[in-house]
């Protein structure tokens, strides 16, 4: 178990912790910002959701678990048709997804894993979570979703907060290249401020401090089945991201803890936080890239941020600070985030070495893109399979019917 050593002061350790908060923070409030959630609810469970894989993993691994981007058109869509309730009801039933993963990993190794998931079904499925969002990154930024902003200010706004986002990611150095979304809101929002288009009612009316609005889940099983597919990206994902901070800090995690204690801690954490009414959890890649700057290996670090942001909950002005945030300042960093999902879900195909023109591989990509994006949908009533839900079932079941190219050839 990690403690400060004699060495650390726990003034250094408590600004260490809140500075891996610091660079976590924006997009952490950002998943529930685009969904609807409360982003006082979010901390609070990220919060929780760290300290819970941190007591499932030992404390070995200096990472911050906050809410998953690869859920926000899942979230969108299931609270638009089965509400916020039914939505988390349908997330625990993702986070169980998860713990079942660790524990067949735990038996059997990964190497199933691989087979059911390769890159040719996994590729496509995060471009289809990146890309079936760009409707409503460019409605968000072009004012559709603002009434008190018009088309030309919203422009302005929009462009501006994306302008300052990718200087940020790509010329930015030390901490400033790790907060490119913070940047990218802060500057929004100081223009909105100028410009006269902040409304502070929610502000004013919010107490100091408060208990997060917290919702309970309930169960119903269009949800639950619209919400299990997308599980499958996330945990895919996870195996890269303890490969990435092991690289790091030297560590193969993958061994110590196992690959199946940080694939429950997830899974457990993401239950935890939809109990509350959160966002699913996940690793952040933003943190490892902290870790990688500070060098602050020890995970305590991640445990006081933890406890940061389970207070910062708790500040009732600060959560309805982050509401008054105009729509298309969100929109603008949204464009480039929601890009930058599909390019990851591009570079996993591109890092297989396949080529996308034989039969099999074109098959299984195009239908996942098409059935993805389209608006493709199977059943009716509580058994409607679509979006990304349908795209990973699809990608699934051909990948395992359809024999190897060698096999065709």
């Amino acid at each position: 178990m990690s403690t400060v050593s004699s060495r650390e002061s726990w003034p250094r350790t408590l600004l260490t912790g809140a500075q891996m908060l610091f660079v976590a923070f924006g997009a952490l409030v950002l998943v529930p910002l685009l969904t609807g959630l409360d982003p006082s609810v979010a901390l609070f469970t990220a919060g929780v959701g760290t300290l819970v894989f941190h007591g499932v993993t030992r404390q070995s691994v200096p990472v911050f678990l906050a809410s998953s981007f690869a859920f926000i058109a899942p979230i969108q869509g299931s609270i638009a048709h089965f509400g916020v309730s039914a939505t988390m009801g349908g997330l625990i039933a993702a986070g169980l997804v998860y713990t079942v993963i660790s524990q067949i990993v735990r038996l059997k190794g990964v190497g199933w894993l691989n087979r059911l998931l390769p890159p040719v079904v996994v590729g496509p499925v995060i471009m289809v979570i990146g890309l079936a969002l760009a409707p409503t990154a460019v409605s968000m930024a072009v004012g559709d979703t603002s009434d008190n902003i018009d088309y030309g200010q919203a422009i302005f706004l929009s462009m501006a907060s994306l302008f300052v986002t990718l200087m940020l990611a790509v010329f930015g150095r030390g901490l400033l290249r790790l907060v490119p979304i913070m940047g990218g809101v802060v500057t929004g929002y100081t223009l909105a401020l100028i410009m006269g288009v902040v409304d502070f009612t929610p502000i004013l009316e919010a107490a100091w401090l408060s208990v997060p609005a917290f919702t309970a889940p309930s169960f119903h099983w269009a949800a639950i089945l619209f919400m299990i597919p997308v599980a499958i990206a996330p945990a895919v994902e996870h195996i890269g991201d303890m490969v990435a901070i092991g690289s790091v800090t030297r560590q193969n995690y993958l061994e110590k803890p196992g690959l199946h204690r940080t694939l429950l801690g997830d899974g457990l954490a993401t239950m935890v936080a939809a109990l509350f009414g959160g966002p699913p959890n996940t690793t952040y890649s933003e943190v490892t890239g902290a870790v990688t700057l500070t060098r602050a290996f020890n995970p305590i670090y991640m445990i006081v941020a933890a406890v940061l942001a389970i207070v910062l909950a708790f500040i009732s002005k600060l959560g309805a600070l982050l509401l008054t945030i105009p729509g298309p300042v969100m929109g603008g960093i949204m464009t480039l985030l929601f890009g930058s999902i599909a390019v990851v879900g591009m570079n996993t195909l591109v890092r297989a070495g396949q080529s996308l023109t034989e039969p099999r591989n074109l098959v299984v990509v195009s239908l996942i893109l098409v059935f993805g994006i389209g608006g493709m949908q199977f059943g009716g009533g509580q058994f409607t399979l679509q979006g990304v839900s349908l795209a990973a079932l699809v990608g699934i079941v051909l990948n395992a019917i359809l024999p190897p190219e060698k096999e065709l050839a």
